[in-house]
């Protein structure tokens, strides 16, 4: 019985890894339907998630009557982000992202990289500042007695015992339920195979009648709505301000690619890894160093693996 007390540390540190990788899969669900249907390399995606942990601060400032509620509200206020979101997400592809994207951009010599990143980069600029200034510099999150209050399961008769936040376990489920219902969005519904039809070649999508702009706005709205959703679960117990959109959209392709570029599911499970990666690096790194450890791990992937772990390797006409 020596080794309970690390063998109590490691299994502590896979439960936190698990409950965290399920958020950043989550997140890299959402950029991922974006890059695999639309191939937009979306650099404004952590700072849309950034407005959603903002939305959800209000949300719950607005409505929850105290912090007894304050976590139930702000699953709530996550459901009403996705919509939300969605919307704006259809909005920003219609107003700026189609210009270089879609139809009007399939044919050009380099289908619109150039014009993506640059628009990308500036929308992300202009969100952050205009964050910094709408709301200030401060780090905030949601405060709630879920977000400070563990639930303790006891292993081999209570000589190892684990403590289970209750914010994060519950977050943890609304991100698996919220990717699962987009894999049955894409795989069960007239919706999903039109958007499969575009990912796969748009031209062709195109002569068969499907409206290839229209499904390119429907992508980019799921996939900040799904975004959205871990924005607001995060901020249940994560501290965040205006630039905190940096720092996520580097996990979310991190994870996008480590899973599998175009695999909504694979993009799910790359950022499951990454969650365990982080956690279980603070066994042998400081904390400062999380993130060191993971794209070590992710670099080594793919040299063994340049399609990423789920991917498959076929060109895309």
């Amino acid at each position: 019985m020596g080794y309970t007390g690390e063998i109590e540390a490691l299994l502590q540190i896979l439960a936190a890894g698990l409950l965290l990788g399920c958020l950043y899969g989550l997140m890299c669900a959402g950029l991922g339907l974006i890059f695999g249907i639309m191939r937009v390399i979306n650099f404004a995606q952590g700072d849309f998630m950034m407005l959603a942990m903002y939305f959800g601060l209000t949300g719950v400032a607005l409505f929850a009557p105290g912090r007894s509620w304050a976590f139930a509200t702000a699953m709530a206020v996550a459901c009403a982000a996705a919509l939300v979101f969605y919307g704006l997400g259809a909005l920003t592809h219609w107003a700026l992202v189609s210009r270089v994207s879609g139809a009007r951009a399939v044919d050009t010599a380099d289908a619109g990289h150039t014009g993506q990143l640059i628009l990308t980069l500036g929308l992300s600029l202009v969100l952050q500042n205009g964050g910094l200034m709408l709301f200030g510099s401060s780090p905030v999150s949601i405060p709630s007695d879920a977000g400070t209050q563990s639930w303790t399961l006891e292993l081999l008769g209570g000589d190892i015992m684990l403590f289970i936040n209750q914010a994060r376990a519950f977050s943890a489920l609304m991100a698996v339920a919220a990717v699962l219902l987009a894999i049955l969005l894409m795989t069960r519904t007239g919706i999903g195979r039109q958007l499969r039809a575009v990912a796969s070649n748009p031209i062709a999508a195109l002569y068969m009648g499907v409206n290839v702009d229209r499904a390119f706005r429907t992508a980019f709205g799921i996939g900040l709505a799904l975004t959205a959703i871990a924005g607001v679960c995060v901020a249940t117990f994560y501290p965040f301000q205006a630039y905190s959109g940096f720092d996520f959209v580097i996990i979310m392709y991190a994870g996008v690619v480590l899973g599998g570029m175009g695999s909504v599911g694979g993009a799910f499970l790359g950022g499951l890894i990454i969650g365990l990666v982080q956690q279980l690096s603070t066994l042998v790194l400081p904390a400062q160093l999380q993130n060191t450890a993971v794209f070590v791990v992710f670099l080594a992937v793919l040299l063994i693996r340049p399609q990423g772990l789920f991917g498959r390797s076929v060109e895309r006409a």
